[in-house]
């Protein structure tokens, strides 16, 4: 069972995983669009979303012509195309898990140089060097 939450911007997914509720915060343009679906006489409205578990069913209705005023609308609404009827999408590809800045330096050694380096204009070879005290 979930709650389903639409705003213009957005929309929360409010459900229970194994008795742990949570909410899912959505960006409305993350979706790819409004789709009409067709379940056995008659049509149902849905968001789409790449992963299929996010996909939101907006209505249902046998007459045709209610159903494309109402998918217009929300099409409107929202400010995404309307799609048409399509073989499912595949799911969206597991997230990498690693972490995105494990690559850098640890913390202790940010602080301290990578390495002494001289530059050339300040090494003086082959010279003689005076210096004069007052």
């Amino acid at each position: 069972m979930r709650q389903v939450e639409l705003h213009r911007e957005h929309v929360v997914l409010r459900r229970a995983v194994r008795g742990m509720r949570m909410a899912v915060n959505v960006r409305v343009s993350d979706f790819l669009g409004v789709a009409v679906r067709g379940i056995d006489d008659a049509q149902m409205l849905v968001l789409v979303h790449r992963d299929p578990a996010l996909s939101i069913p907006l209505g249902s209705s046998v007459d045709a012509d209610e159903i494309a005023s109402a998918w217009q609308m929300w099409s409107d609404i929202f400010h995404l195309p309307q799609l048409a009827e399509e073989a499912p999408l595949d799911p969206a590809p597991r997230r990498r898990r690693r972490n995105a800045i494990r690559q850098r330096r640890p913390k202790f050694l940010v602080r301290r140089r990578a390495g002494f380096r001289l530059d050339a204009a300040s090494v003086h070879r082959d010279e003689r060097e005076i210096i004069a005290r007052d």
